[in-house]
């Protein structure tokens, strides 16, 4: 059944922190500003024109949702959780800090049937915490995944890649450290410098600097590979391409593509077909229709970087998973394990 967010953009005016990358406006006496009323219209328009047969969930995203009162949680949950009760809506997923969750907050979520949960961990490395101003031990975050795992809810971790005093194997050891709070879902997000944080002051006084799209690809292609391996669900690869990002001057440096996802998948595919080549001098290969763009990668890449020897053919009895390279088959896990050897 295919699933279906409804989205709810939730500022959270009165969040403690003010982390480095973060832009949200600081408006004194309001927490958000979503009303009840605007929570009610946004379902009810999405709910006309979503597919019945379909699972559904109402997304409270853009903020720290666990950081607002429990009054204004509870309202917002209880009013939710009216089509949930209606069988119109299939649950709740919300997205928080992990300094922004306790027992009694979990039990709220649970209450009002909070399906899953995802922590901004961006990391895991205490210096790179410090640098962010995001102030807390990484016991906290160990702490909070726990709290949402007993409760039965599903855990999500967004990670950041290239933030301020980060290294490769700095984002690495965090990936590593996320598996072991056994996320069932990871978003990986590569750091941009955005218009109206710390990090703009930071980047033009040459305090940070960016990642370069190739810098933040080979970052984030040994993440990527290291957590599919470990069947965590990688549901998203780079920030989505909203309006507000692609106006201009809104990001003024670091590694924004709207196709950041599909880039990591390219090279991925490079650096495995390339090996082949180095040893065989040839490459004939055969994969699924459903999965030809991979191999072939974003604008034909890998198709162009490896002429003398590309070959490719359709050969739909493949899983779309599987792929014939030279006569041998090789599963997309082969693929993905050669990035980490």
């Amino acid at each position: 059944m295919k699933h279906y967010n409804i989205p709810i953009f939730i500022s959270h005016f009165g969040c403690p922190n003010s982390c480095v990358f973060c832009n949200q406006k600081k408006i004194n006496g309001r927490e958000t500003d979503v009303t009840i009323e605007d929570l009610r219209d946004t379902i009810e328009t999405y709910l006309k024109t979503l597919p019945k047969k379909s699972k559904k969930e109402v997304a409270f995203f853009g903020g720290t949702f666990t950081g607002i009162s429990m009054g204004l949680q509870k309202a917002y949950l209880e009013a939710t959780y009216e089509y949930i009760k209606r069988g119109l809506v299939d649950g709740i997923r919300l997205s928080t800090r992990p300094d922004c969750i306790n027992e009694e907050i979990v039990a709220q979520l649970k209450k009002y049937g909070v399906t899953a949960v995802e922590l901004g961990v961006q990391s895991l490395d205490e210096e790179v915490l410090l640098a962010t101003e995001r102030y807390y031990p990484v016991e906290v975050v160990e702490k909070s995944c726990a709290l949402i795992r007993k409760a039965g809810i599903a855990l999500g971790i967004q990670l950041m890649i290239g933030l301020p005093k980060s290294t490769f194997e700095s984002d690495y050891m965090t990936a590593c450290k996320a598996l072991e709070m056994k996320p069932e879902m990871v978003r990986i997000y590569p750091t941009l410098v955005i218009k109206g944080t710390k990090m703009e002051e930071m980047y033009k006084c040459g305090q940070y600097h960016a990642l370069s799209i190739e810098e933040a690809i080979e970052r984030t292609r040994k993440i990527y590979s290291l957590l599919e391996i470990q069947g965590v669900n990688i549901i998203r690869v780079g920030l989505q391409p909203s309006e507000d990002l692609r106006e201009d001057g809104v990001v003024l440096g670091g590694p924004f593509h709207p196709a950041f996802r599909e880039l990591v998948e390219t090279e991925i595919y490079y650096d495995f077909f390339r090996k082949i080549v180095q040893k065989e001098k040839k490459l004939e290969i055969f994969g699924n229709e459903k999965s030809i763009s991979r191999y072939v990668g974003i604008n034909k890449a890998n198709r162009v970087r490896l002429k003398d020897y590309f070959h490719i053919s359709i050969d739909n009895s493949l899983n779309r998973d599987d792929i014939v390279v030279n006569g041998k088959k090789y599963s997309r896990l082969d693929v993905l394990r050669g990035e980490l050897t």
